[in-house]
């Protein structure tokens, strides 16, 4: 028994009817869950948080090379204090200020050979400070680079030491 092309149509118009009813419903449904779960929702809050930036320090001359600031590079930063380093010296400590004297330096410089003057030199330093970001004590440092250079030392006058910079 063969079906009539009217009773054909009519079958698939159903068909299409039913396909349409179950995307409604689907559509609904979804729309529905949306709803109810921003209903249930708090405001939501926006709070800008910064992520911790890790401390690097510069350092630069004043006094005519006598000493050397040693500051945080990022504003955000306060120094506290710092102990500077140099390997087989007793370590040398700073205030908030971050100043390092020269005469510090050559005294912990003491050991090394003589070296000629006006020549610039340097020396691996390990920097461990305390400091401020965001309210937080927080601790940092590493391993930086102090160049010097030595000046006089002529038949009658001692040598002194001169700072030059500070460097990752």
């Amino acid at each position: 028994m063969s079906e009539s092309p009217e009773a054909r149509r009519r079958r698939l118009i159903n068909l299409g009817e039913l396909i349409a009813l179950a995307a409604l419903i689907v559509s609904a449904l979804g729309v529905w869950i949306a709803w109810k779960s921003n209903s249930e929702d708090k405001p939501t809050r926006v709070v800008e948080q910064r992520s911790a930036v890790p401390l690097t320090l510069r350092g630069v001359p004043e006094r005519n090379d006598n000493e050397i600031t040693i500051s945080p590079v990022d504003p955000g930063h306060a120094l506290q204090s710092a102990t500077v380093t140099i390997k087989g010296a007793s370590p040398i400590e700073l205030g908030s200020d971050g100043r390092l004297q020269a005469s510090d330096v050559q005294t912990a410089l003491r050991d090394r050979p003589k070296e000629d003057k006006d020549r610039t030199y340097s020396v691996p330093v390990r920097i461990a400070a305390h400091y401020v970001e965001m309210g937080a004590d927080r601790r940092g440092g590493g391993a930086y680079v102090l160049r010097y250079k030595w000046e006089g030392g002529g038949l009658f006058g001692g040598r002194s030491l001169r700072l030059v910079g500070l460097s990752r």
